[in-house]
């Protein structure tokens, strides 16, 4: 117990098993919270009592469903930003991406009928209409890490005679490529909660989206809690893959982490 004194103090350093207690502290807190919580509200018996009954009605089918578009998806996005973001090296077409870049106001809601003309409904409609919510956060927040690079950098580039288009490959791709894949995996968090929405949207192939609203229909609360679960499980196991990539990808990256 002593090793979590250090954990009440602003950016300390803790060993990993001392993380590890203050995880399972906090995870004992919310499940006594979730057991006196108010009687309207499922308690845990309940929802994995509702949780087995969505699994036998294709819980986990719908799962792999929504995570084959949300790949698809999050694939063709990741793409488009990164080709555009990097493209605002060149002046003459920075101001029609940092127009785009604003697109990020608009309501997916309000573009449905848009994108189902020009795609028509089903898969591409749902896959056209995460590709626009994904991508419009995502390039705004890589124009801001390409503008970010220090002058320094790409002057010590030119130093070692690099042409410009290599100075963007080696100094803005490479050299940025560990705050890259933080934006990729803050995005793509972004884009998993709008993944029900568009399911619910387009109810074409199913997927644990149009699953979640059919019981919302029928006001069943536990297994609406049961369903979000295991969707917060999958966004957890998505999210544990992209830390791990960008260990593996760039492992330099890590060396200037200064908390656990």
């Amino acid at each position: 117990m002593a090793s979590l004194g250090p954990a009440l103090r602003p950016n300390p350093w803790i060993p990993r098993s001392a993380y590890w207690m203050l995880a399972g502290m906090w995870t004992v807190v919310i499940l006594l919270l979730w057991m006196i919580s108010p009687a309207f509200f499922p308690k845990p018996g309940r929802v994995f009592a509702a949780m087995g009954e969505m699994m036998n009605q294709g819980l986990i089918g719908e799962l792999a469903t929504s995570l084959g578009l949300f790949a698809q998806s999050l694939l063709i996005a990741t793409l488009i930003s990164l080709a555009l973001a990097y493209l605002t090296v060149v002046a003459g077409v920075r101001p029609f991406i940092m127009a785009l870049t604003r697109a990020r106001f608009l309501s997916l809601v309000g573009l449905t009928f848009i994108f189902t003309m020009m795609v028509g409904g089903g898969r591409p409609l749902k896959v056209s209409l995460l590709v626009f919510g994904i991508s419009a956060f995502f390039l705004t927040s890589m124009v801001d890490v390409v503008a970010s690079v220090p002058r320094e950098k790409l002057d010590h580039a030119r130093t070692l005679r690099m042409g410009e288009w290599r100075v963007v490959w080696e100094v803005i791709v490479l050299g940025q490529m560990g705050v890259t894949l933080d934006v990729l995996r803050q995005n793509a968090a972004i884009g998993w909660m709008m993944l029900t929405m568009v399911e619910g949207i387009s109810r074409s192939e199913g997927g644990i989206g149009a699953m979640l609203m059919d019981q919302n229909k029928h006001f069943n609360l536990a297994a609406i809690i049961a369903v979000q679960i295991v969707f917060l499980i999958a966004g957890f196991f998505q999210d544990a893959f992209l830390a791990w990539l960008k260990a593996t990808v760039v492992p330099h990256a890590a060396l200037a982490t200064v908390r656990r």
